[in-house]
């Protein structure tokens, strides 16, 4: 007969399960316990009034099945919503990696304490700014009346431009605009770990003769490549996802540039609000979540077969 093993908690151990249980019961509660709001997916869901959401939703709900599903999928302007995702999305994974990098690796070879202190500080004050508050500093270049822009333009006498109507500048506005207030995280991310390669590398790089060059490829780049697959990762499993703020407020909701500017969270926010219909949005939600977590295996799977320490799965 087979000896059950008896679990034995150390007390080492128990210091450890006291310290996660706040995080493990904030799990529970924010991440768990909303999954019940699947069920939202394949209801059209009613409030009865005096009860709760779990109630009304499970009793007072009625079964819908896909219907939710293909108001999604039949809705004429789903294919150019999620064009928008994807497009903006790829971009921001290829330049939110090589930009903040390039930046991390730059900020590394600076001689100056002071220099470097100042350039984490600038890069890393976006970061904290809300995207409202980033509406109003891209306002105040692409003003048709006051911004900046069209006064430099007015200036030279060229025609004053009203850019909140013009779609074909977006991408590179809400591009822009992404890199400005995200790069200064993930720059500190690359940077963090560059400063923790042991300098007998650099060493012995420079006793070899390595240039600066050839230094970030055999030294920098494959101390930082766990880091970067990390985040790429972290990109791939919301690639059906995108920053509400940059895409709702930037553009100020503008009407006329929405074929450049609505995303997938965008549509469905305007959906909901419409017509309050919550299975809808959790339906979206659902669709998003279930992709995003195929393609972030996937990845993980392909990355292992390339180089099987390379993959965080």
């Amino acid at each position: 007969m087979k000896k059950h093993r008896r679990i034995k908690i150390s007390k080492n151990d128990s210091s450890l399960i006291r310290l996660s249980l706040p995080t493990l019961i904030w799990y529970i509660a924010f991440c768990y316990i909303p999954m019940f709001g699947i069920l939202l997916a394949f209801k059209r869901y009613r409030l009865i009034p005096g009860k709760g959401f779990f109630y009304s939703l499970i009793m007072g709900s009625d079964w819908v099945g896909l219907s939710n599903f293909r108001y999604l999928f039949l809705n004429p302007q789903i294919g150019r919503v999620v064009r928008n995702t994807l497009g903006y999305n790829l971009v921001f994974l290829i330049l939110g990696t090589l930009v903040p990098l390039s930046l991390a690796l730059m900020l590394s070879f600076l001689h100056s304490k002071r220099t470097r202190s100042t350039v984490e500080i600038v890069m890393m004050l976006p970061y904290f700014l809300s995207w409202i508050i980033v509406s109003y500093f891209v306002f105040a270049f692409l003003s048709s009346d006051r911004g900046l822009i069209n006064s430099i333009a007015g200036h030279f006498g060229a025609a004053k431009i009203n850019y909140y109507q013009e779609p074909a500048v977006w991408p590179i506005v809400l591009t822009i605009a992404q890199l400005w207030k995200t790069s200064g995280y993930t720059m500190l991310l690359y940077y963090a770990n560059i400063i923790s390669i042991e300098p007998q590398l650099y060493d012995m790089a420079a006793v070899d003769g390595a240039n600066v060059w050839q230094t970030i490829r055999h030294v920098i780049l494959p101390h930082l490549s766990k880091v970067i697959i990390v985040m790429i990762l972290l990109a791939i499993g919301h690639i059906l996802s995108t920053d509400f703020g940059l895409f709702y407020q930037v553009p100020r909701n503008s009407g006329s540039i929405i074929s450049a500017t609505e995303t997938i969270d965008v549509f469905v926010y305007k959906a909901l609000m419409e017509n309050s219909n919550y299975g809808f949005s959790a339906a979206a939600g659902l669709i998003q979540n279930v992709i995003g977590c195929i393609l972030l295996f996937t990845a993980d799977r392909l990355i292992k077969k390339v180089d099987p320490d390379g993959g965080v799965i």
